[in-house]
């Protein structure tokens, strides 16, 4: 799908499993009522045929170009912010707290060699992007991976674990387990039920959960697709990429490939960036990507060689490089500030795309109904608001209907 992107598009983005949906999978359909994971796949497969079908019947692209120009641009600094949280969190240099939601390192201090990889690589990446050197954030993440499979090697750190070994390496530990080349699983591939979740939780829970899904992907995909182009300068005066019905489309077949391969809704992600950070302008990056990614099926091994210490410090250089659009919004215009400030502020502090562009859709309407400018406002973001509304409600509303 990645491939397809770079092909059919020519837009710079590559596709992987959501990892916001990965968790309301894992979490929220898996296992509840009786589900299965061939279930929980198979509404993932309803899902993406419903969001394909209206890229095809043009919905889907009419909502994204009735989106104001600063919300756009708001999008893109809230998703430049979240991408260095996501950084930060992942790498341990900011933990949750007890006392306080977090806290920086372990205790208030930084700690552990995982630390000063994380540090070496961020500062080697930021000296090597002010001097303007090409391919400065893969250098980085290389240099940093050798450095913490030096440290491994001598210091036997071992796996993060909360409670036995807080210092120790996050996502996967930098060292060889066994050979470098291994022959992929494919066992999942088909492995979903289409109308499973139907018998076992009914047709209520059923248009609920797809509503979730199909929400949660439609506007991440959005604000990534902005971020993106954003980036890398590829949208026109009103904040639009090219062919944006081609992106949207591969985007929704990537959802339905996801879920009959049994690996959660594909969507478009937004460490793209990093590509695009690094001067991806066209969708050569993505063929390329998506060629590595058929190669790394093999040399699962190697890859997974490298910690989040070592690769994290490439989205905090990203969200810096994202967070310069904020200039672009009339910080003076109370009517234009204060939904692109509610919209950067969501993502990162809920830890969600979709959150931020929902709570930015419902703070732009609010405001212009308040200046009385309710008419003026697209009904697309009337009807979207309405549905964000019932979105961050959902729990009460499942409650109502039992």
């Amino acid at each position: 799908m990645t491939i397809l992107m770079g092909v059919v598009a020519n837009y710079p983005m590559a596709l992987a499993a959501g990892l916001g949906i990965n968790a309301m999978v894992a979490y929220t359909l898996v296992g509840t009522s009786g589900m299965t994971y061939a279930d929980a796949m198979g509404l993932i497969v309803i899902e993406g045929v419903i969001i394909l079908i209206l890229v095809l019947t043009g919905f889907r692209e009419a909502v994204f170009k009735a989106v104001p120009t600063h919300i756009k641009t708001a999008i893109s600094v809230g998703i430049g912010l979240f991408i260095a949280l996501i950084g930060l969190v992942d790498a341990k240099v900011v933990r949750r707290a007890t006392g306080t939601p977090l806290e920086l390192g372990l205790g208030g201090s930084l700690q552990g060699w995982p630390v000063l990889v994380f540090l070496f690589g961020l500062f080697l990446m930021l000296i090597l992007h002010v001097r303007k050197v090409k391919g400065s954030i893969l250098i980085g993440i290389i240099a940093s991976t050798v450095l913490a499979a030096l440290i491994e090697f001598v210091a036997h750190l071992g796996p993060f674990d909360p409670e036995s070994n807080p210092t120790g390496w996050s996502l996967s530990v930098p060292a060889l387990s066994g050979p470098p080349v291994e022959i992929p699983s494919l066992a999942t591939l088909g492995h979903f039920n289409l109308l499973g979740s139907l018998d076992k939780i009914g047709i209520v829970s059923v248009v609920l959960l797809i509503f979730s899904l199909l929400l949660a992907d439609f506007f991440d995909t959005m604000g990534t697709m902005v971020a993106i182009g954003a980036e890398g300068d590829l949208l026109d005066e009103a904040g639009n990429p090219p062919k944006i019905r081609e992106i949207l489309v591969v985007d929704s077949l990537a959802a339905i490939a996801g879920g009959a391969g049994g690996v959660s809704s594909n969507t478009s992600y937004v460490e793209s960036a990093a590509g695009v950070g690094e001067g991806a302008r066209t969708g050569l990056a993505s063929v390329v990507t998506g060629v590595l990614f058929l190669l790394s099926m093999f040399l699962a091994p190697v890859v997974s060689m490298v910690p989040y210490e070592a690769a994290t410090p490439a989205l905090v250089i990203v969200g810096f490089l994202m967070m310069t659009q904020v200039t672009d919004i009339d910080w003076k215009s109370p009517d234009i500030a204060l939904p692109a400030f509610i919209t950067i502020i969501m993502m990162p502090f809920s830890y969600s795309i979709t959150n931020g562009i929902g709570a930015g859709f419902i703070a732009y309407l609010v405001i212009q109904l308040a200046r009385r400018r309710g008419r003026e406002v697209h009904p697309l973001i009337w009807g979207a608001s309405v549905l964000f509304i019932i979105y961050f409600t959902l729990a009460p509303i499942k409650a109502i209907l039992g």
